[in-house]
């Protein structure tokens, strides 16, 4: 690629679809630096049930986003973009092939295809007292701020980052959405396969997970001060295992409980995906290095 910005390679899929090692492998292939793009790998600490890349793997490849905030904070998708375009820059500089790895569908849309909220970062103090509002009052709350806004009034996350944005920047909430492409073109890559391929493969993960201490990393959150409500304790995974902890699901039932989860969770992921005409697929059920090789470099990567 030079030191010249010009498409990026994405690698989009479900969970458990093997993005990580397409990813890693494709990096090793084509002299490439990994940015993450993942709303729970971004905080330090928590490996298990955000499948960070093992030790050996950072060795090998150089990764980004990864482990890099507080699990206690919450690590906006605002902040998310601003630091993947600064890494994808830097690995563009050294002429290598940055590639990100899409393990969060929102968080990759807005890479992908620029947003801002008029530079207003999050103010810790203040969300913490709206994170106590009930969701009907913060509803009310942004209807009274901007009649026009158009927020789902279901959704905590999104009326208190509503709120957040109005009180500093005023309305109207649209206009601070303007979206800002990157100065790089995504090329969308994306991995599929059977509903039961991807079923087993859950399956067989969150027995994994388990069976390396979910429980036991997710007690140590919670004793080293991240509250159960923090972002990263409610994906999938540290969600069910804070529930074990609380005696509310059994420890032999734990790994079911959470591939079910991961199973709604990867068809709701495929349905998004599949929505988007600029993503070429890839079969995932064998090796799918060599079909995406080939077509990386008939784009010139």
């Amino acid at each position: 690629m030079g030191g010249v910005m010009t498409q990026v390679p994405m690698i989009l899929g479900p969970t458990g679809i093997g993005k990580s090692r397409a990813a890693f492998e494709l990096a090793r292939e084509l002299g490439g630096e990994i940015v993450v793009c993942d709303s729970r790998q971004v905080y330090d600490r928590l490996d298990i049930a955000t499948n960070k890349p093992s030790p050996e793997d950072m060795r090998e490849v150089p990764y980004h986003l990864v482990g890099v905030a507080d699990p206690r904070t919450t690590y906006t998708a605002f902040e998310f973009v601003a630091a993947a375009n600064a890494a994808i820059a830097g690995v563009t500089a050294r002429g290598r092939v940055p590639i990100v790895e899409g393990g969060s569908m929102l968080w990759a849309d807005a890479l992908a295809e620029g947003f801002s909220l008029a530079g207003v970062p999050p103010r810790p103090e203040r969300r913490a007292e709206l994170e106590r509002v009930p969701v009907a009052e913060l509803a009310g709350m942004v209807r009274r701020l901007d009649p026009e806004a158009r927020v789902d009034e279901r959704n905590p996350v999104r009326l208190v980052r509503a709120i957040e944005v109005l009180e500093v920047a005023g309305p109207p909430l649209a206009e601070r959405r303007t979206r800002r492409p990157p100065p790089w073109t995504p090329l969308r890559v994306g991995l599929t396969a059977a509903l039961d391929v991807i079923d087993r493969r859950l399956t067989e993960r969150s027995r994994r997970q388990v069976e390396r201490g979910l429980v036991e990393e997710t007690r140590a959150a919670l004793a080293n001060g991240v509250p159960p409500g923090a972002p990263v304790l409610t994906g999938i995974g540290y969600a069910e295992a804070v529930r074990c902890i609380r005696g509310e699901i059994e420890p032999d039932e734990l790994p079911e409980v959470m591939a079910r989860a991961n199973r709604r969770y990867a068809r709701r992921q495929l349905r998004w995906l599949r929505r988007n005409p600029a993503i070429t697929w890839f079969d995932a059920t064998a090796d799918p290095l060599p079909a995406i090789l080939g077509f990386l470099r008939e784009h010139g990567i």
